[in-house]
């Protein structure tokens, strides 16, 4: 098939795989694959978010799957390129209870990378497009409900006399994307905020913050950010767009309600919550829960010897809001990630005298770079080539964790060279930098431990001038009455100290909220098992307990940053829409509860 074109190559592979797999040849559908390849599932087959490696992973995953998935109906969606001798299709499938689409990459007419994922299940498509709702009863009716009637109705009666199918214990981007996705459903669901209006969450926090990704790569879903809003969204404005979504979206959205506690009847299968809506107790009843509390747990305060004896204030960044009430003031931040630069920032701006505490070195990426070679699929360019936000999405996600470090590895080198000035400079004001133990850079460090990176937007120029000053690599013994004294005697003499030590693990809030058995029982979230410092074995292949089934049944997380959020909370719905359906949803593999 060598002299075929790219398209006729990618066809003729797919026909022997549809053919294989109508057949139960599982021997003959992976002998289609390369050697070391990988197949990457979002429900389809799996009923997980699951990524085999290897001929016997595709093999033992078709064998336990392929009887009751019954795949049929593969077709080419689009022209196939090729590039470097790697022939790229799209594709779309149906399986016994699901639509799906697809992602393939060939080399050598062999499969280096399957992509499979579900796109709406049979008979509960999202009624969109020319299935919308038509919105009105051409017809008199004296008994005719209008919609804020019916709104008003549903808001009444949910949580009181009607239980919600599901939960979600989280009122910021996450829960809010994911009540959209389920309502679109038609899954009764109420989310919960603690905060007094949508979009606190980004209110709430310091004065300068403003995203570090672009509006390309940031939007919601069902509705994209308008073509006049800025790149870089203030946090003001997001709080404000998210409020206003959820109004649009018509969620059922509970302010200043704190879930008190859960658990979980086994034999019944439902749980029961108690929140504390504005004072009042109310107990709820749903069948799943879903935290959606941020993308991490509790704050992760460190042990600071002497802390009792510094006069001075002492926060962690979970509690700073503004750099206005330390204006004039010497101020300490220890920490050297995106929250540590960012309030370093803020109290700079605000006329404090900031000294960052660096305890172990740094990724730091140039903005205007990253958008340059970071972001690619994510630009206006992109969309001028047909690379739409979820076209570009699915780009992202068809690609294994495992081959992402080779992939960034690649990426750095640019960038290293590129940047190098800016990084000499840095060097020579102090800073230490590094870009992660297999110079992987910033994106592996999030996915592996969710630390030690920073996207430049402007600190590292304060930085390198001498405007924030800089302790690195001397450890801190204890603090004093006055500052902090270091490990080689030097003493820093400051009037506050703010912690920017980052957060615990998502499971660290079920802890708190059911019990510290079941967050042992689900073990942590985010990381991949890579084995670096702070992301422990053994290898997951897939993040950690996010957007799909964990140890604990009906107990989920949904998370990340809006993309993340964006994506994934699609699947989070069809899942647990397919429960409320009584659609059979046999999980294939085990949950992530490796520590």
């Amino acid at each position: 098939m060598l002299d075929m074109a790219p398209s006729k190559q990618a066809a003729a592979w797919l026909g022997s795989f549809a053919r294989a797999l109508e057949a139960r040849d599982v021997a003959a559908a992976t002998n289609l694959f390369a050697d070391d390849c990988y197949w990457r599932d979002l429900l389809t087959f799996t009923w997980n978010i699951k990524t085999m490696e290897g001929h016997q992973a595709i093999e033992e995953m078709l064998d336990a799957t392929l009887a009751t998935t019954k795949p049929a109906a593969w077709e080419l969606s689009g022209e196939a390129t090729s590039d470097n001798g790697v022939i790229e299709a799209w594709f779309t499938f149906e399986t016994a209870s699901a639509w799906g689409q697809g992602h393939m990459r060939l080399r050598d007419d062999r499969c280096r990378t399957l992509f499979t994922a579900m796109t709406d299940l049979k008979g509960f498509e999202e009624r969109k497009g020319q299935a919308r709702p038509l919105g009105v009863r051409h017809k008199a009716d004296p008994n005719r409900e209008t919609w804020s009637e019916a709104r008003a109705r549903e808001t009444r009666d949910l949580g009181a006399s009607e239980q919600p199918y599901c939960l979600v214990i989280g009122g910021g981007q996450g829960g809010i994307m994911l009540g959209a996705r389920l309502r679109q459903l038609g899954v009764p669901a109420i989310v919960i905020e603690k905060n007094a209006r949508p979009g606190d969450s980004w209110r709430k926090r310091y004065r300068s913050l403003v995203l570090h990704d672009p509006v390309w790569y940031d939007h919601l879903p069902y509705i994209p950010f308008p073509e006049n809003w800025p790149v870089f969204t203030p946090k003001d404005k997001m709080g404000d767009w998210l409020e206003m979504y959820t109004r649009v979206m018509e969620l059922n959205y509970w302010v200043a309600t704190q879930c008190v506690s859960a658990t979980y009847d086994e034999a019944e299968k439902v749980w029961t919550v108690v929140v504390d809506r504005v004072g009042q107790r109310i107990t709820l009843k749903p069948r799943h829960i879903v935290f959606a509390t941020g993308a991490y747990g509790p704050p992760r305060r460190i042990d600071l010897p002497g802390a009792d004896q510094f006069k001075g204030e002492l926060l962690h960044s979970s509690q700073y809001s503004s750099g206005e009430k330390f204006r004039g003031k010497r101020v300490a931040v220890i920490g050297a990630a995106s929250s540590g630069h960012d309030v370093s920032v803020d109290l700079w701006e605000s006329g404090a005298e900031v000294t960052m505490i660096q305890r172990s070195p740094t990724t730091v990426v140039k903005s205007d770079t990253l958008m340059d070679v970071g972001f690619q699929i994510f630009s206006e360019k992109a969309l001028a080539r047909g690379i739409t936000t979820e076209k570009a999405d699915m780009i992202v996600a068809s690609t294994p964790f495992a081959l992402l470090p080779k992939s960034q590895q690649a990426l750095y080198d640019v960038i290293k060279v590129r940047d190098a000035a800016f990084y000499d400079r840095l060097r020579a004001a102090g800073f230490a930098i590094d870009f992660g133990h297999d110079e992987t850079g910033l994106l592996m460090k999030a996915y592996r431990t969710g630390s030690g990176y920073y996207i430049d937007v402007g600190a590292s120029e304060l930085i390198i001038d001498g405007e924030i000053g800089v302790r690195s690599g001397v450890a801190i013994k204890s603090l004093t009455p006055t500052g902090i004294l270091f490990e080689d005697g030097a003493e820093l003499t400051v009037d506050a100290i703010i912690s920017c030590t980052g957060y615990q693990s998502m499971n660290e809030t079920v802890a708190a909220i059911v019990s510290r058995d079941v967050a042992d029982k689900v073990g942590p979230c985010w990381g991949l098992g890579s084995g670096v410092k702070g992301d422990p074995g053994p290898w997951q292949g897939e993040l950690r307990n996010m957007w799909k089934p964990t140890a604990q049944e009906a107990l989920w997380f949904q998370g990340g940053n809006l993309a993340l959020s964006r994506f994934y909370s699609k699947y989070v719905a069809l899942q647990i829409k397919a429960r409320m359906e009584g659609v059979a949803t046999p999980v294939y593999g085990e949950p992530s509860n490796a520590g």
